[in-house]
């Protein structure tokens, strides 16, 4: 047996499966899907074959044409869950699975109408990655089996299904329900499978993209995305063609535990984005990114995660750059930082965690999910970049897609193809040092510019009785705003607050990175006249970016800790089950 993922049953020594084939039956009632999948491989099968599932009611398995084979479902384990094992006769080349997920399947989002912006219909939505794809569907659920795949899913009239994959037709059955067609022809990591399902309508954007949501804000997400067709030209420019054909986005209910989730041809995104003025959509540039880097180069497994999210961070900042200028690009790094230096924080006893080598064995990879593999493995790019020159990078860049496309490959294959196209580079920047020692190294590249030296001087002489004039807050773009917030003390007196509130209008901001840093400063200091909008906040969004924060501010005082446990008794039920896991550690954090 030989297990290359830690996270995955999946043994190297059988056939991978090549596509899948799904029938889904989406049961609103029961919050359960009703599955059939059809498991096809190029190699013949012979004896055992190891897929993973995780909750799931496995209900019959069986070879076309020859009916029911031998199967057996091994004990749950809390992280990987249960293996299912497939005994194939000779020569097998399909095998047909019919199975019910659970109503808590982890990667399954069940939301009543009431939690939705329109009120008046049900709405599922799928979140597969870490390793969650096992709850849905059983698979080869690691990044290095990819699938092909075509679905066929069953939904109650008068709701539109979507998934991570080009539509291919539609009809009503004429019983009240309507099956939804897709194809994804080019193979995937299985956490990139995606599914979701509500009362949706579509605006395009552009001849390859689209951006789908809720009838009562598709207007508003179609005027702040509108520019998503230059954003995909410019990522051309750094990585080539765009290799999925088309780019559509669907703007997800509020409980969404992501800022975006990069399912090709499909990205998710949170509606915390809809800041109504454009200041948040470079988030859509990291995830398009995730096109080249993490989809059609993917990492082998999640130990290796910082290849996807590290060169997609700086993918990110390559396009901000490029659309916005040098000065847009360090504002950029700069709230990278503060997120890395948090992290860095919430993981100082676990240090073994911060590294970009990760070795998971017996760890659950949500646990292990921080900033650390987005901007620590930024920088080791950005310091590989430095260390070649732009140009050099550049070409070096297309020839990892090309050499890579669709693969999922390890860090060790990652730093051998750097050895032989930038030989001396891994050494010259250190790289053991990022890959292999906690913390950041003190030569990773720092990023400077005289607008983020003016905010940090301004910020840090707060203490002082620095204030910002009103003419530069007037002048102030909402980047730069957040940046000084972010730079301010994270300890602040109430009169602080009142004057921040007072003179910076942030209560009622509609950006929500701005007003999260605010009201996470206001919840620090105790500063009564925030709560209100705290509680909104907390009970509406889902987002674990903007939870962790604000819960972990609520757990400074006593009066705030009870505040943070009413209000996560009354939002929980409607928070997704990663988002539900990130706050209860907070509050375990609390003082007694």
């Amino acid at each position: 047996m030989h297990r290359p993922d830690p996270h995955s049953y999946y043994d190297a020594a059988q056939p991978k499966a090549r596509r899948l084939r799904l029938k889904l039956g989406v049961d609103f009632t029961a919050k359960r899907i009703d599955g059939e999948v059809v498991l096809e491989f190029d190699d013949p099968v012979s004896g055992p074959l190891d897929l993973d599932t995780k909750g799931l009611e496995i209900q019959a398995v069986q070879v076309p044409g020859q009916g029911p084979i031998p199967w057996e479902l091994g004990g749950a384990d809390p992280i990987l869950g249960s293996r299912l094992r497939v005994t194939a006769p000779a020569g097998t080349r399909e095998v047909v699975i019919h199975y019910r997920t659970a109503p808590d399947a982890m990667a399954l989002q069940w939301l009543d109408p009431g939690q939705t912006e329109g009120k008046v219909a049900p709405y599922l939505f799928s979140q597969c990655q870490q390793i969650h794809a096992r709850t849905m569907v059983p698979c080869q659920d690691t990044p290095i089996a990819r699938v092909s795949y075509q679905a066929e899913v069953t939904v109650p009239e008068g709701l539109t299904a979507v998934m991570s994959a080009g539509p291919d037709g539609d009809e009503a059955t004429g019983d009240g329900r309507h099956v939804f067609r897709f194809t994804m022809p080019q193979p995937i990591p299985s956490y990139l499978l995606a599914l979701a399902v509500g009362r949706l309508e579509s605006r395009d954007l552009s001849p390859r993209s689209r951006v789908w949501a809720e009838p009562e804000t598709v207007a508003a997400a179609a005027w702040e995305f509108a520019g998503v067709e230059g954003m995909i030209a410019k990522a051309e420019g750094l990585f080539g063609p765009y290799p999925w054909d088309r780019y559509d986005m669907l703007v997800l209910p509020p409980s969404f535990p992501y800022g975006g989730m990069e399912n090709p041809r499909m990205t998710f995104l949170t509606p915390t984005l809809l800041a109504g003025d454009r200041s948040l959509v470079d988030v859509v540039a990291h995830e398009l990114a995730h096109s080249w880097t993490g989809n059609l180069v993917t990492n082998a497994s999640m130990e290796h995660f910082w290849l996807n999210e590290g060169f997609t961070v700086w993918a990110e900042r390559k396009i901000l750059r490029t659309l916005h200028g040098d000065d847009a690009a360090a504002l950029g790094w700069a709230m990278g930082q503060k997120a890395l230096e948090d992290s860095l924080e919430r993981f100082k006893n676990e240090p073994h965690l911060t590294l970009l080598r990760l070795h998971l064995e017996g760890i659950d990879p949500d646990d292990a999910f921080s900033s650390i593999p987005y901007e620590k493995g930024a920088r080791l790019v950005a310091a590989l970049e430095r260390q070649v020159g732009e140009d050099r990078f550049h070409r070096f860049l297309r020839d990892y897609m090309d050499a890579f496309r669709f693969t999922s490959i390890t860090t060790e294959q990652f730093c051998a193809f750097v050895d032989e196209q930038l030989p001396g580079a891994l050494a010259a920047v250190n790289a053991k040092a990022y890959l292999d020692e906690p913390g950041i190294p003190a030569t990773a590249p720092q990023f400077r510019s005289a607008q983020l030296d003016g905010l940090t001087t301004l910020a840090e002489s707060w203490a002082a009785g620095g204030r910002p004039t009103p003419q530069q807050i007037a002048a102030w773009t909402p980047a730069e705003l957040q940046v000084y917030l972010q730079k301010l003390p994270r300890q602040l007196s109430q009169a602080d607050c009142a004057w921040l509130d007072a003179h910076l209008q942030l209560m009622d901001r509609g950006n929500h990175e701005i007003l999260v840093e605010w009201l996470t400063l206001a919840a620090a200091a105790d500063y009564e006249p925030a709560f209100a909008r705290i509680r909104e906040v907390l009970m509406r969004v889902g987002r674990m970016k903007y939870l962790r924060p604000l819960y972990g501010a609520l757990g400074q005082h006593a009066r705030t800790r009870a505040l943070a446990r009413e209000i996560f008794a009354a939002a929980s039920p409607g928070y997704h089950g990663l988002s539900r896991r990130v706050v209860q550690s907070v509050l375990e954090s609390y003082p007694a």
